[in-house]
């Protein structure tokens, strides 16, 4: 073989195994990018969930409980992912259900506050989280099925960290699951963003009502907040801050 026989020859080699390494290297991206969607689409461990004991609460309908007609209503404006409003429901909604809406004498009903918690932190870290508004858009969902006061105390009893992850949308479903709703039904609601209006809507109006409360101080707002009677209530007080509010408006309504 000549010399220049030989050059080709190399030549041809080189380019073959060029041209092989272009196509292995081309399998070995596909097959990643294959492994990739496969990974990505395998369900995200949903974690531990805590199950919170049942409670009964009279006259439930929709967000709402006890007579409409009471002559003491409560509005509390919250956000699922609040410590405080957490503390409120374990420590202090009970003894109010107990005692007054048992009794007919308050109508309680319960709004988001947009995605609050979400937004403040999202404000500081660059972030878009809307683990608040999903939460809340969850627990309307559930009334759908009338079973928003039971998703609602899921909610809080699994809250764990703000913009963390304990309300992603899989953690939604699976409480949804818990619960025994009907879950295709749960999932258009969700997927169809059904009561993102709402859940916006709860925001303006909590604005609205704490701001204009005859005795708001102008100090901003937050949750939870509570107006009872058109009065504004700020934060997780004790029962006896409650009890003397609600004893002052039921003396002002002749009761």
């Amino acid at each position: 073989m000549s010399k220049r026989q030989e050059l080709r020859a190399r030549r041809e080699r080189a380019q073959k195994n060029q041209r092989l390494l272009v196509i292995i290297g081309g399998v070995l991206v596909v097959a990643a990018i294959a492994a990739f969607l496969v990974i990505s689409n395998l369900p995200k461990p949903v974690g531990e969930i805590t199950s919170p004991d049942p409670v009964t609460r009279p006259q439930a309908s929709g967000h709402s409980m006890g007579d409409p007609n009471a002559p003491v209503k409560i509005v509390e404006y919250s956000d699922y992912q609040c410590p405080f409003c957490a503390n409120f429901w374990r420590d202090t909604e009970a003894q109010i259900v107990e005692t007054y809406v048992k009794t007919g004498k308050v109508y309680f009903t319960y709004h988001s506050f947009g995605n609050w918690v979400s937004d403040n932190i999202n404000s500081q870290a660059g972030t878009t989280n809307t683990e608040s508004e999903q939460a809340a858009m969850a627990s309307y969902c559930a009334g759908d099925q009338e079973k928003f006061w039971e998703y609602h105390d899921y909610l809080f009893a699994n809250q764990n960290g703000e913009n963390e992850g304990a309300f992603a949308r899989n953690r939604l479903d699976a409480f949804a699951e818990k619960l025994g709703l009907d879950m295709a039904a749960f999932k258009d609601c969700m997927d169809s963003s059904k009561y993102a209006s709402q859940v916006a809507q709860d925001a303006q109006d909590g604005v609205q009502a704490i701001t204009t409360a005859p005795n708001y101080d102008g100090k901003g707002y937050g949750t939870p907040s509570f107006i009872i009677n058109g009065k504004l209530i700020n934060g997780a007080v004790p029962f006896t801050t409650f009890q003397q509010e609600i004893d002052a408006a039921l003396a002002a309504a002749g009761q």
